[in-house]
């Protein structure tokens, strides 16, 4: 039997560094491994939880790629590889820059892993290994997409806190964000069959600290497909959920999504408000967000029993020294139950990197 080391490395400072708290399982390489076929021992080996044992015996390594942790996902590839050890590259940062990934890898997969990992592992027990795997023409369906298995992840120490995916895909497309270039400009919808199927079939986590039938649904926008989303939250409602998700704050203008998501378990949505700067909000492509409107939307969302988690950028060029004031102010009047605050950052595969390099900002 063929052995199969999934990693998700940590690195060494930084957002996903040593000092990252939030324990949450990755979705993605649980993803993979259901794509893997019989035949392979999978082990999944995320640094976030667990230390990753050098001599570990495999035939083939699989690395997922953030901006934040590639340098160590680098590190780590090459370990493998001078162990005579076959690697492959995948993730966002990987299939924003495969040329750079490639020069410490065997392979990368470029995009989404349904459709190319099988055909990877085909051409690697024939001893073929590509050194791109990339998806040709339109992307992949989410149909009859294997179901993850979440017993991988039992003793992990993570959250207590199970992922699941029921679209992909924005047509937002804010200069800063790779979602849109990663996922595509359109949402593709699972069918609710497969979802249901697969919220059915969770166990909830034993230990000291849990959270009974607690999901996080990773889409980045929960209700995109206002017509699927209502169906599927109508649907969702007996199963007694305690569910978390990503929303526009569009959602405040829809009084029957409000409803369903609260009859339906929401007990949070991470709204991203970005700026409180109407003039910012048009450079960047967010013309859905009206700040003049970001109180009643507060309003709106609270009135339905629903917490809120707000995401506040900081560094647009249009910033002055008194948006941390103001943005300060406004989560205080607010009385948001959670915000998060990040800098701006060009990431690759967005298009405010793309606009910064020809600029020469990028040092």
């Amino acid at each position: 039997m063929k052995r199969l080391l999934l990693v998700a490395p940590l690195s060494k400072s930084s957002l996903m560094g040593g000092n990252f708290f939030f324990r949450m399982p990755c979705l993605g390489l649980l993803k993979v491994a259901a794509l893997t076929p019989p035949g392979w021992q999978v082990t999944i080996v995320d640094e976030k939880v667990e230390r990753l044992d050098p001599t570990h015996e495999a035939d083939l390594v699989g690395i997922t790629t953030m901006t934040t942790t590639a340098p160590r996902a680098y590190e780590l590839a090459d370990h493998f590889r001078r162990r005579g050890v076959k690697v492959v590259l995948g993730g966002m940062h990987a299939s924003c820059l495969p040329e750079e990934a490639g020069e410490h890898c065997d392979s990368v997969v470029i995009g989404e892993a349904e459709g190319l990992w099988e055909r990877l592992l085909r051409d690697f027990e024939l001893g073929a290994l590509q050194p791109v795997y990339r998806h040709d023409g339109e992307r992949p369906p989410l149909v009859r997409l294997p179901r993850p298995d979440w017993e991988i992840y039992r003793t992990k120490n993570y959250l207590p806190v199970h992922f699941v995916e029921t679209t992909r895909g924005c047509p937002i497309g804010c200069e800063f964000c790779a979602v849109t270039s990663a996922f595509g400009g359109t949402y593709r919808s699972r069918p609710q069959e497969d979802v249901l199927t697969e919220l059915q079939a969770l166990r909830p986590f034993e230990g000291p600290f849990t959270l009974d039938r607690c999901v996080f649904f990773v889409d980045d926008n929960i209700v995109s497909n206002r017509g699927y989303a209502r169906e599927f939250l109508s649907r969702i409602a007996d199963l007694k959920l305690h569910w978390f998700g990503q929303a526009s704050v569009n959602i405040a203008s829809d009084p029957e999504i409000l409803r369903l998501c609260q009859r339906s378990g929401c007990a949070g949505l991470f709204l991203g408000f970005e700026t409180l700067s109407p003039e910012t909000l048009a450079a960047v492509g967010k013309r859905v967000n009206r700040p003049n409107q970001y109180y009643d939307v507060v309003q709106k969302i609270h009135d339905h029993g629903i917490g809120i988690d707000g995401s506040f950028v900081f560094g647009f060029d249009t910033d002055d020294a008194g948006v941390f004031d103001r943005t300060l102010e406004f989560v205080t009047r607010a009385k948001l139950e959670v915000a998060y605050f990040s800098i701006l950052t060009p990431y690759p595969g967005t298009r405010l990197h793309h606009r910064l390099a020809e600029e020469e900002r990028i040092l």
